[in-house]
């Protein structure tokens, strides 16, 4: 409970050690609290004697239970109530924490001294709270651990920790935190950057989306129409280039459980566990199987972003004024406008190494590895350039450069569910470049409707003919949206565009900053780790900031944002 945080001691209670560990406790507090004004100690120990309060109340049900423990005549209130709030939000098996605060004159677990006197405490300025924990996390019989138990529980302690010494710092001392996650631990560990390294290395060791998408869509397309739309297109893949199963081996080589850091340790084990799953998924190509992975990595079946999607499609009417833009680019002249965006962001980073290709097995746009490949037989309209080239270039490709700029290698490759918020992120740069037009938001709402129909039982024929007779979008586009939720065997992928878009517009309305989700590939629920690690001092700030964000008339547009916006919204307003 202790391993992970910036400053502890572990040591023996046994009565020969006591006067050599108050010598060496005196002696700290002495130096700190000369130069910060006050210290504190957190005493914490199990409840594992058979009068234990804590494991008498909770050792049956698994429920978290803490005694929080204070001196009659010097308490720190303000600390003790911080701890005690944070530790009630604790949840292990859906059961909620209990937690009991006691004043008392003797602070100490059962059978043991003090480790210092009242007097010495007032003497020192030091102030002491003693932490009693139920041992929820294993077999009281057998002594055995339960890992996830211990890991939960772990988890949230240390935030209970840091907001309680937050609180002492600001009310008792002169040492200034400019957040409670700036508490955490600076120094990481070699431990970490193994663990770190060895991930990003399997996910770099194959490009899921390339491997899970169809290479003859162009053919594809010739023979379903062929077919009067009868029969589903046989679809053909690229060899894998790596065995899953080997893969697999090595992945769960890697010692996690030596990483003592606890939001490294849970960011890691949820690395680990969508790798395992994405390449269960490779696996599994072609099969029924393929689509329960995908619902597991991407989800696609959220009730709420149907609806919206349902909402979209019945506002936008399906042949709108900006759909019927004449002037279009092909391939090859919008890759020379992607080569120039890229080239924009090389007077800041001159080792940029990404670059544009046009690929006849590509269908539309598409990031890999800090690269952007185009679809040979993709026309881009010109009201729609600037905004594809925020979306793949001032997204994708920037929080590629910013990831591989930082200490942890996964920042670059991808932390778990980061495809949301990085298409949210994407769809949201063309809104605010202005080309995030009605027939876009259209297609985003209809790949929803795809998603969900695929989950339903739908067949690539019904998926096809829903949207084109149904929802009304013309047999190419229908052919499109089909054959992208249909690859690989049902990949609902598709469905976070719309779904991250959404949850992007709710963390801007509730005070979001834009500029922490450009430091990596990230998730939306990773926003309050990225920035404990920016605190700590472990991650570094963004070196590349989008081109459009430095366009003064965009700060108006993320104002209007705060207000609250759905997405139909960003197309009646803009």
């Amino acid at each position: 409970m202790v391993k992970g945080e910036a400053s502890y001691l572990i040591a023996a209670g046994k009565p020969r050690m006591t006067s050599d560990l108050e010598h060496l406790i005196k002696t700290i507090i002495e130096i700190l609290s000369n130069a910060c004004g006050a210290f504190l100690i957190i005493e914490i120990w199990s409840g594992d004697t058979p009068d234990s309060a804590v494991e008498k109340k909770h050792k049956e049900l698994l429920k978290p239970g803490f005694r929080i423990l204070t001196m009659n005549k010097r308490s720190p209130v303000k600390a003790v109530e911080a701890l005690q709030q944070a530790l009630s939000h604790i949840s292990i098996l859906r059961h909620k924490a209990e937690v009991d605060v006691e004043s008392i004159n003797k602070l100490s677990p059962k059978g043991l001294q003090p480790l210092l006197t009242h007097a010495a405490l007032k003497q020192l300025n030091c102030f002491m709270i003693g932490v009693e924990i139920a041992p929820i996390y294993q077999d009281l019989s057998t002594e055995k651990i339960f890992p996830i138990v211990l890991r939960n529980l772990h988890r949230g302690f240390d935030r209970a920790l840091k907001r309680a010494v937050f609180e002492f710092t600001r009310s008792h001392t002169t040492f200034d935190a400019a957040n409670h996650l700036a508490l955490g631990r600076r120094a990481v560990v070699k431990a970490v950057w193994d663990v770190d390294q060895s991930l990003s290395k399997i996910s770099k060791s194959f490009d899921f989306l390339r491997q899970v998408t169809p290479i003859n869509s162009e053919s594809a397309w010739a023979e379903f129409r062929r077919s009067r739309f009868e029969k589903p297109p046989q679809l053909f893949y690229r060899p894998l280039p790596i065995d899953p199963s080997t893969v697999k081996r090595k992945l769960y080589q890697i010692r996690i459980e030596r990483v003592e850091d606890p939001t490294l340790a849970n960011l890691f084990q949820e690395t680990r566990l969508e790798l395992d799953r994405k390449l269960t998924m490779l696996g599994d190509l072609e099969t029924r199987k393929f689509i329960y992975g995908s619902l597991q990595v991407f989800g696609g079946n959220d009730t709420s972003v149907v609806e919206m999607a349902r909402e979209i499609l019945k506002a936008i009417p399906p042949r709108g004024t900006d759909e019927a833009a004449k002037n279009s680019l092909n391939a090859e002249e919008f890759g020379e406008k992607a080569r120039s965006e890229i080239d924009y962001y090389r007077q800041f980073h001159p080792t940029i190494s990404s670059k544009v290709y046009v690929k006849p097995e590509i269908v539309g746009l598409m990031v890999s590895h800090g690269n952007l490949l185009i679809g040979r037989q993709t026309r881009i309209p010109a009201n729609r350039v600037e905004a594809l080239l925020q979306h793949e270039i001032g997204t994708h490709v920037v929080t590629y450069l910013n990831g591989g700029e930082q200490p942890l290698q996964l920042m670059q490759s991808g932390l778990p569910g980061y495809e949301a918020l990085q298409e949210g992120l994407a769809v949201l740069a063309e809104y605010l470049v202005g080309g995030l037009s009605r027939p876009r938001l259209r297609l985003l709402a209809g790949r929803v409707i795809a998603a969900a129909n695929l989950i339903n039982g739908a067949t690539f024929v019904d998926n096809f003919r829903s949207l084109n007779r149904e929802w009304r979008f013309n047999q190419n586009t229908a052919f499109s949206v089909a054959f992208r939720i249909h690859r690989g065997g049902g990949l609902t992928k598709d469905a976070v565009y719309l779904h991250g878009l959404i949850e992007l517009l709710k963390y801007l309305k509730n005070g979001g900053d834009l500029t922490p989700l450009f430091t990596g590939k990230i998730a939306i629920s990773q926003i309050s780790i990225v920035l404990e690690l920016q605190y700590r001092q472990v991650l570094k700030p963004i070196l590349l900031r989008p081109r459009y964000m430095e366009n003064s008339k965009i700060d108006e547009k993320l104002r209007f944002l705060k207000v609250g916006l759905t997405p139909i919204d960003l197309i009646q307003k803009r």
